[in-house]
Parts: structure tokens; sequence; C-alpha cells
């Protein structure tokens, strides 16, 4: 694309040019081939006069153009220029005369990446559609800079006020005049030349581009009727059913015309309310439903009902009048469906959101309806306000905690003044206070967020709104099972139909999982009203209880099958339970009931382990372990517990905690007589002695939980972990054929038991074996069949291990780039769990690859960086045997190419580095130094 005019890459105040040809489409339809000589000829003529006229073109849709001009006097100069040669070329005569409708307006406008976006290019949309064929109109802003400089012979005729179809303040509009140019017109297209009591809005729509469409085009189906939009309190049912009713104004001659339900309280008053819109009288003795219908009999008129929820027992009415006025189309705003014949449903969705984790450039986060309301209504009221790169992606975070809601948004950004985004975020924890303050003129359901749900829970049963709050003591929705099994409490509560109840009241989302079981869930918005409705109640302990309860039961019941064949079906059942799982752990340790915390932190740690809850888990599995050490809980649960919390701190390369944890699951197995969790927590703890160079005490403690898991022997699983362990350490003490023997062992119960991600553990110790005695091809085989089980399971965890594995085979075989890429793609896992091991491992593997290119001076950074990373000296920082000899090789060889001067220089520019430094180094984004 080529350079935009000046204020290109800025703010600033620009005339734009639209154009279109009138009738274009079934121009095409019936006549293409004189279509395309005739669009390619119109094409030339408008881009010669725009580019004469000193403008840009930088859009075209079909044979639409959209143009730029500095300054307003060359734009009129250009549409004089293009109306002229139009008017004068000789179309084809099945396709003549061709008319081309043109806009000017001027306005601020933004550049970015080569277009142009804001509200005046909204406003240039709508005054292009109000123009006839061959008709040249321009805003009141473009006249006034226009009108003491105009050409000979062209004047500017006043077409008075006119409201075009955003439902905005009345616009000013003026008609081209020009010499040898036709000068009268059908009236323009705005609102006023139908019928209509549509009212005056302020703020444009933002977005909603392809919804409008899409209602619009089901409404005007012959056989839809009645079309309902249906969507929770803030949605904007009521603003998108005027836009719809604007635009669709010209296709109804009798007009359109809206009635506004929400001060009626009783469905007997409904038709008297349609009626008196109409001014139709009442009389004669006749019901006044008859006399409607025979008012409506033969109009062709668009009838658009708002807030229908609180009279729902008035269907029948809206079916009758559809029945008997065939040319009748009624629009209808609730938030629940009407249930009558010939209704079609429509639900308005939220606002588009960024997707979490991609979040884009600070120009490109507009391109989302729900941060562009938030800014436009921002800027209202704090005009210095702008998306940049500090506060972009906080800015998103508020759309997304506040569901994508354009009433939410809109009272959140009248608070900008007040609050910046940063502090705005974290008052949202309590955004129902937060989000307060709409307009006075509005109802009072809409000044606050908390009205408009109040509205919606006042309309429901007594036994809907118990539901409704027990419901929202789920945290990502629930199953219909756990719902019944949560929600049904002392007092009998029909929560199947209850369900669908509040589903058709907007009240719940529901949504078909893979297996074809419905989810149902609140937005975040709704269900803190439900929560604080629920803290008022009675109920809200046994609700609790109940909540946790049947979660327990469900991890407890997930946890042997995490090592077994069906361990990828429950693993994923946990991950889509887990909000619901840690909501539960949270109240049991709110409430110290110290089994349930238990019962919890011992299911659920082998599933934070393996999906990459590091972290997340041990943080949950400390609190468990404090309060039962508090409580004095010297149990087989607790002695579990220690032995979870040591896993994890293993793999976030804490080994401190790892070595006091396992030691003390295993001081309290054996002191309790239990030999299973003692076997446990001693396989563990082998591989804690094993790192810690105690090379004695590792094996001896490896043998011990071998021999107990056999004697034992109800426990494969357990046997093949502790074998899996126990060959760590013998391979460090070079027995290595007792080492496969012990792995090829291991290998073979996980795969009779069918637990993949331990038969990817063996063979990611069989890769490292192959690897130490230089079998690189081997290593290559088996690391590639461990890393395909990992990324099958969607093991976070092990994943960065395989890759980093496959970046030394790599490099043995001298393919840099290859290397290169696995260490960086393992980088950047291990950063994002916060595995300071793995990321020190990382980054000596790319100081190799520096070596082997000869950035000697690279390479000393990068290996000082691993160091320092791994918070440590070397003789201090645990590596497997194989990670070792690669180690000490690429490191010799990056050093023989640097003399010591040199050498120890880099090496402490490296050390000096911390963690995020050094990655942005080893990634080649920082660019200090070289």
């Amino acid at each position: 694309m080529s350079i935009l005019p000046s204020g290109a890459n800025s703010s600033g105040t620009i005339t734009f040019l639209f154009t279109d040809i009138e009738g274009s489409t079934k121009r095409w339809e019936h006549h293409p081939a004189q279509m395309k000589s005739a669009v390619e000829r119109h094409d030339a003529i408008l881009r010669g006069a725009i580019e004469a006229n000193g403008g840009f073109v930088f859009r075209t849709e079909g044979d639409a153009f959209r143009a730029a001009f500095d300054t307003a006097l060359p734009a009129l100069l250009a549409a004089v220029q293009a109306q002229s040669a139009l008017e004068t070329e000789p179309w084809a005569q099945e396709i003549a005369p061709l008319r081309v409708r043109i806009a000017l307006h001027t306005g601020a406008i933004e550049a970015r990446d080569g277009d142009y976006v804001g509200p005046s290019l909204n406003r240039m949309a709508r005054l292009l559609a109000v123009a006839n064929g061959g008709q040249t109109l321009l805003s009141l802003p473009t006249e006034q800079l226009v009108r003491d400089n105009l050409p000979s012979g062209v004047t500017l005729r006043d077409m008075g006020e006119h409201r075009l179809k955003d439902l905005q303040r009345p616009e000013r509009i003026f008609q081209l005049v020009a010499p040898g140019l036709p000068a009268d017109f059908p009236p323009l297209k705005t609102i006023d030349v139908r019928p209509n009591n549509l009212p005056l809005l302020r703020g444009a729509l933002v977005g909603r581009a392809k919804l409008l469409d899409s209602i619009s085009n089901v409404i005007m189906r012959g056989d839809v009727g009645i079309l309902t939009l249906t969507g929770p309190a803030g949605i904007g049912k009521t603003r998108v059913s005027l836009q719809v009713a604007a635009d669709l104004l010209e296709h109804f001659a009798d007009g359109v015309f809206f009635v506004p339900l929400d001060p009626v309280n009783d469905a007997g008053l409904v038709a008297f309310t349609i009626a008196r819109t109409f001014q139709v009288p009442e009389g004669g003795g006749r019901p006044l439903l008859e006399i409607l219908e025979d008012y409506l009999r033969d109009k062709q008129l668009l009838l658009v009902l708002d807030n229908f929820e609180q009279v729902l027992d008035a269907g029948s009415v809206v079916s009758r009048l559809v029945a008997a006025a065939p040319d009748l189309k009624v629009l209808i705003t609730s938030r629940s469906r009407l249930h009558v014949r010939g209704e079609r449903e429509f639900p308005v969705p939220a606002l588009s959101l960024p997707k979490p984790g991609q979040l884009p450039t600070p120009e490109g986060i507009t391109q989302y309806e729900a941060v562009r309301l938030f800014m436009e209504r921002a800027v209202a009221v704090k005009p210095d306000f702008e998306i940049n790169n500090e506060n972009a992606p906080v800015v998103a975070e508020i759309c997304a905690r506040l569901d994508g809601l354009p009433l939410a948004i809109e009272l959140a950004a009248a608070r900008i003044k007040l609050l910046p985004p940063k502090a705005m975020l974290v008052r949202l924890k309590h955004r129902l206070s937060l989000l307060v303050g709409g307009e006075r003129d509005l109802p009072a359901r809409q000044q606050t967020l908390r009205g408009a749900i109040d509205w919606s829970y006042n309309l429901l049963s007594e036994e809907e709104q118990m539901l409704f709050r027990r419901l929202s003591v789920a945290v990502g929705g629930y199953t219909l099972e756990a719902a019944e099994a949560v929600c049904s409490g002392g007092e009998q509560v029909d929560v199947l139909n209850g369900l669908e109840s509040l589903l058709d009241k907007s009240l719940l989302r529901q949504e078909e999982q893979e297996d074809g079981e419905s989810r149902f869930s609140m937005l975040e918005t709704i269900r803190e009203y439900a929560l604080e409705r629920l803290a008022d109640s009675v109920e809200v302990v046994t609700v609790s209880r109940s909540h946790a309860e049947f979660f327990l039961a469900l991890a407890q019941e997930a946890a042997p099958q995490l090592y077994r064949s069906r361990q990828l079906e429950w693993l994923d059942r946990l991950e889509l339970e887990h909000d619901n799982l840690c909501a539960a752990l949270g109240w049991s340790l709110q409430h110290e009931e110290v089994q349930t915390a238990l019962g919890f932190a011992v299911s659920l740690s082998h599933f934070w382990w393996v999906h990459g809850y590091l972290t997340e888990g041990r943080n949950w599995l400390e609190e468990v372990c404090r309060l039962s050490a508090a409580k004095g809980n010297q149990t087989k649960e607790y002695a579990k517990a220690l032995y979870g919390l040591a896993v994890l701190c293993r793999n976030l390369g804490d080994l401190s905690c790892m070595a006091a944890n396992s030691e003390e699951s295993a001081r309290i197995s054996r002191q309790i007589g239990d030999e299973q969790s003692l076997a446990w927590a001693l396989a563990l703890l082998a591989v804690s002695q094993h790192m810690q160079g105690e090379a004695v005490a590792a094996r001896a403690t490896a043998e011990e939980s071998v021999s107990l898991f056999s004697k034992l022997g109800n426990d494969e699983w357990g046997r093949a972990n502790a074998l899996l362990r126990f060959s760590i350490v013998l391979n460090s003490q070079r027995q290595h054929d007792l080492a496969r023997s012990n792995l090829q062992e291991s290998l073979e119960i996980f795969r009779g038991i069918g637990d993949r991600w331990g038969m990817a553990q063996a063979l990611n110790f069989m890769g490292d074996m192959a690897r130490m005695q230089d079998d690189y091809g081997q290593a290559e085989r088996l690391y590639e069949e461990s890393l395909q089980l990992y990324r099958q399971m969607g093991i976070k965890r092990d994943i960065p291990a395989s890759l980093h594995n496959l970046g030394h085979v790599a490099l043995a075989a001298g393919d840099c780039s290859r290397a290169w890429e696995f260490f960086t793609e393992s980088l950047l896992l291990h950063r994002e769990l916060g595995n300071r091991h793995g990321v020190a491992e990382c980054l000596a593997g790319l100081a190799g690859v520096a070596g082997r290119l000869e950035q000697h001076a690279r390479a000393a950074r990068l290996f000082a960086a691993a160091e320092a990373s791994a918070t440590g000296h070397i003789i201090t920082w645990p590596m497997w045997a194989a990670e070792i000899a690669d180690y000490d090789r690429n490191l010799s060889e990056a050093r023989a190419g640097l003399d010591e001067q040199n050498w120890q220089r880099a090496w402490a520019e490296g050390a000096a580095m911390d963690m995020e430094r050094a990655i942005e180094y080893a990634l080649g984004r920082a660019s200090d130094y070289e």
C-alpha cells in the first residue's frame, strides 16, 4: 500500500471522499459482461479525478472507492470532475445510466497500518448511504471549509438537518450543484423519510456490523414474522434492535416503530401500549386487540418491542398481530424467548475480545469491539486517553473481566478520569460496586450493572432464585450431574427444569462438550451478583460444602486412573474442572477442613505435576501441609501430601524443598508403618540424595524403595517408578547394564498398565543412556518417541525436557540451526513454567551452539548466565549425567577459542545478567554485546 496523505501515521483532520454505484448488484446479475467493462472505465475515471486533485485512494471495496485528501477543496474538485466525466460517459445501453453516489466529510481521524480508523468513517458511511445515484453530498464541516472558495458555477444547496441511520444527532447536509450535472433528486434516504418514532441516541454503535447484517437478513426472510433478540443484562439488545430498525427503515413503507415495555408490569397492558404508540383509539365496544389487528392488517411495518421479559404472558398478543398482518414484522428484545408459534430466537453475543495470551499490538487491539468501545467511551470523558504498549494488555484484561458486556464496559470507561487502567483492573475484583454512574437520563436499571441484573433476578420465581444463587458456587461451570448433586440441597429443587428456565432467561450459558454432554456456566459479572445473593442467604455453608464434597469425590475417583490406560481421559476431565477443584480446595482451607483439604492435595498432586501447574500446585500443597502440621496431623494423607510437594519442588528446581519434604514424608510413613507411602517417598529421596552428590546413600535408599514395592506386590506403577529412579542413580555410578535393565523393566510395566506418561519418562532416560555412550542415532529415536507421547498428553512440564535433549542430539550432528530451534522452544516453555533449572540447561545448550559457530565470547556469556540463572556455581548445579558430559565438552570447546582475558571479561558480563536478561540475549533480542 502506498503512503497515506500527510498525517498518515498519526491523528489529524482529513477530508474523505466515499463513492459507490447505485444498483450495481442487479446490473452485475443481469449484465455481467457489460458491467465488467463499465466498472473498469468507472474505476479509471474515479481514480484519475482523485489523484489529479491530490487525493489518495486508501481502500476499494467492490465498486466503492474510499479516498483521503489533506484539505477539503481538492476533494470537492475531484467530486465535480468525477461526476462530470461519469455523466458524459457513453455507457452501454443495457446498464445506462450508471449513477454514482459521492459523499464528502471532514473530521478527526487516526491512521494505523496503512488504513484509517475512527468515528468519522462511521459518519461518512452513513452520509453516503442516504444519497441518490448521481448525487454528491457534503457534511457541514466540509461545507464550512469550501463555501468561500467554490469554483465558478458551483453552488451548495442546503438540504436541512436530517437524521442518519446511526441514530445520533441530526446532521446538516448540503448537495453539490454544478453545471452539466443533475440537480433534482428524490428525497434523501434518511430516517425522516419514513414514519418512525426511533429515539435520538448519544454515541455511535461500536462494531456489531456483522451482527446487524445477520439480524437484518433473518428478519427480512419471508418465513420470519417474530424475531426475539435474547441475551443477559448489559449485552446491548436494545441498542442493537434500534440500529437494525434504522437500517431497515427504507424497506417498510408504513414505517418503523419502537415500543419500550420496561414501564409496563402487566401483560394485559401490552396491547394498549402498542395501540397508544400508533394512536389507535378504543371504542365501539370491540376488544382493543381486534381494533389493533384491523389497523395493522394492511400495513408494511416493523414493530420493535423492547424489554419483553417482564410481560411474557403477552406473547399471544404478538402472535395474533403477526397472524392478522402478513406484512408486519416484530423485532423483540427480551432476556427470555416468548415461546410462541412462529418465533425465531437470535442470541446477541458479547463484544469481540482478544484471546488470552494472544494479545496483538496496541494498534491491532482496537480491531476488537470491546476494546474499541472502551477506548471511545474513555476518550469521551478523558480526551487525551489512548491505547499504548503499557496499557493495552490491561485494557484487554479489563474488557475480558467484564465479559465483553457493552454496559459494563461503558460504565468502566466512564471511570477513567478517576482510575487509570491498572488501578481499575485491581478494583474489578468487586466489579458490581465499581460499575455505577451511568447517564442519569437512562432507566435506573441501566445506570449500574447491579441494577441491570437486579431487573432479571426479580423476575424469577423463588425456586429459580434459589437455584440461581446455588449455581454461583461453581467456578468455570457445571455438568448437569454436578449441578444436580450440588444444588438440590435439603429443599427439593427441580434442577433440570430450573436450568432450562435460567437458560431461557439468559442467566446461564450452555455449551456442548466433545463428548456430547452439556456444560452450564454464568458470565462472571452475573456470577458475582449471584454470589452476593448466596452470601446473604442461610444456605451458603451447606451449598459450599456440597460443592466441595462433590469435587473431592471426583478428584479421588480420578487419582488412581491417572496411572492407567484411561489417564488421558481423566487428565482432560480434571483440566476441565480445575477451577472448581481449586475453589473447593480453597473453601476447605478457609474453613480448616483438614481431611477434605488433604484429600484434594493427595488426589490432585500428580495432575498438577503432569499438566504443568507446578507453582500453583506447590502453593496449594504448602498451604495444606501447613494446616495439617498445625493440627498435629501425622497421617498417611499428610505424608502423601508432603511427597507431592517434594515432586513439584523438584521440577521447579528447588532441591532443598525437594529434599526436606521427601525426607519428612519418609519419616512419617516409617513412623506410622505405612510401607507403601514409605516406598514412594524413598524413591524420590534417592533422587534427591543423588542430585546432592550422596551416591552411597542414594543407592541404599533406592534399593530399599524397590524392595518395598516388590514386597507389597500391589502397586505396579509405584514399582515401575522406583525402578526408573533407581536407574538414574545406577547410571550416574556407571553401572550402565543394571541401569538399562531397570529402565527396560520399568518401561514394560508402564506399557502393561497403559501409562503413557511413564513410558515417555522411561524412553527419555533410555535416550540419556544412549547419548552418554555417543549413540546419538538411538538417542534421537528414543527422545522423539518420548516427545510424541508427551505431546499427545499435553504435558507441558515434560515437553521442554525432550526438546532440550533433542537439541543436544542435533548439536552433536553439527546441525546448529536445528539445535538452536530445539533449545529455544524448550527455553520458552521452561520460562513459562518457572523452571529455573530448565532455563539454565537451555542457556547452556545455546552456549554450545554459539561455541560451535565460533561465537566464543557469546558462548562464554551464555555459560555464565546459565550458572547464574541456576542460582549457584556449577558444583552445586545438579545435572543429569548425560547433561554433564555435553556441558563439559561444549564448555571446553568454547573456551579453547578465546584467550583468558577476553574469556573472563565475557564471563563476567554473562554472570551479571539476571535470568530474563539472559533469555533475551540468548534469543538474540538483546544486542549490548558484539
